[in-house]
């Protein structure tokens, strides 16, 4: 059984979303873990983690109105690990959403556990 904890900090410009996926995923693969679950999770009332859309060139009329419904925000995200990946989605991406004007530093912990 593995079970990992690590922090990292996001320096944010203010309000707007900064991507922390490739993070995440760089921690996943130092942990050693091929099947589980990592859970990543902001100590901040300020700001949130979403999965969100980030790639899809060819988004359609409907889909920003949709993915932004889908945003009512949290603290923590959870995300299967299976064959040492995070099992997102092809168009998913783990962001961190600052809900402030002004910069901040953000931290982001992340726990990894499973075998």
């Amino acid at each position: 059984m593995i079970a990992k904890t690590e922090t990292f900090e996001v320096r944010t410009r203010g309000r707007g979303s900064y991507e922390v996926t490739d993070e995440v995923a760089r921690m996943v693969k130092a942990s050693g873990l091929k099947e589980g679950i990592v859970t990543v999770f902001i100590r901040h009332t300020s700001a949130s983690l979403v999965i969100y859309e980030n790639a899809d060139p060819s988004e359609g009329p409907d889909d920003t109105a949709s993915h932004l419904r889908m945003t009512v925000t949290r603290t923590s995200e959870t995300i299967p690990v299976t064959g040492g990946r995070m099992a997102l989605g092809t168009w998913q991406g783990i962001f961190l959403l600052e809900h402030r004007l002004v910069p901040h530093r953000r931290e982001i912990v992340v726990s990894v556990v499973g075998a």
